[in-house]
C-alpha cells in the first residue's frame, strides 16, 4: 500500500506535529520518543523545531540536512485526530512549492499543497 503524503503540517504544544495528509486524514506526531537519539537533539530548542519545511512531493518534514521525519513514520506512528477543532492550529502551516508555483488550498484549511 502506498502511504499518504505530507499535504502541510503544524508544530504544535510539547513536540508535537499536527500534520495533514494528502488523502485528507489528520495525524498528532509525538517527536518526544526521538529526543534521546543524539540525531534529533537539536530538536529539544523550541525554534527549531517550529522551523522545518514539507519536503517537495511530501515525502518528510526536514528541519536541516541531516534531520527529517518521512511520510512513512508520521502516519505510522502518528495518532489518528477526529477532532474538528485541531484544524485551527494549522493557520499558518508550512508547505511546500512545486517548480510550477502551484499551490492551491485544501478543502478545509486555506494554506496548503495540493499540487503533486
Amino acid at each position: 500500500m502506498i502511504q499518504p503524503r505530507i499535504n502541510c503540517a503544524k508544530a504544535i504544544e510539547n513536540h508535537k506535529l499536527l500534520v495533514e495528509f494528502d488523502n485528507g486524514d489528520m495525524r498528532k506526531y509525538d517527536v518526544s520518543r526521538l529526543l534521546n537519539n543524539p540525531m534529533f537533539a537539536l530538536l529539544k530548542n523550541p525554534a527549531f523545531f517550529r522551523d522545518f519545511r514539507v519536503e517537495p512531493g511530501g515525502y518528510a518534514l526536514v528541519w536541516n540536512e541531516d534531520i527529517d521525519i518521512s511520510e512513512y513514520e508520521l502516519w505510522q506512528n502518528g495518532t489518528s485526530v477526529a477532532d474538528e477543532n485541531c484544524f485551527s492550529h494549522l493557520e499558518g502551516v508550512h508547505f511546500d512549492s512545486q517548480d510550477d508555483g502551484a499551490i492551491k488550498p485544501s478543502n478545509h484549511l486555506g494554506q496548503c499543497n495540493e499540487s503533486r
